[in-house]
């Protein structure tokens, strides 16, 4: 089971790497898929700015996490990837729901979970531990 979990979580990470260099030299094409419009060069640039960095973190650390199967790097992709789902549900409240917000936010809880029992299921810290070190001053 260990095995297929870290898969997923690896696969998962060459998703968003894939997606944040789309968003790199693909910015227009990329946004217009997920119902954005691009507004000119500083559209262009906030998208390169903005997203790509922020997709391809996601992914670097699910891959990083997956290879040297430290869960504890999976916190961070995990809860980021939560906080979107929740800021897609209150846009929703907020806003009405658009046409993809059901597979949208599925896909991003469904992501989150596997993300949280990888890295339960991987080796890890304890969060009281993590920062305490034996033998320092």
């Amino acid at each position: 089971m260990r095995l297929a979990i870290t898969a997923l979580v690896f696969l998962g990470g060459l998703f968003f790497i894939l997606l944040g260099l789309s968003f790199l030299f693909q910015p227009a094409e990329t946004a217009s898929t997920a119902g954005l419009t691009v507004s000119g060069p500083t559209g262009l640039a906030t998208l390169r700015a903005d997203v790509f960095p922020f997709m391809t973190m996601l992914g670097v650390l699910m891959i990083w996490g997956a290879w040297r199967r430290r869960g504890d790097l999976l916190l961070i992709p995990a809860t980021v990837i939560l906080l979107a789902a929740l800021a897609r549900i209150l846009s929703t409240v907020l806003d009405g729901a658009g046409e993809n917000f059901l597979g949208s936010v599925l896909t991003e809880l469904t992501l989150a979970a596997l993300l949280f029992f990888a890295r339960a299921v991987l080796p890890h810290h304890r969060v009281q531990d993590v920062g305490d070190q034996e033998g320092t001053v």
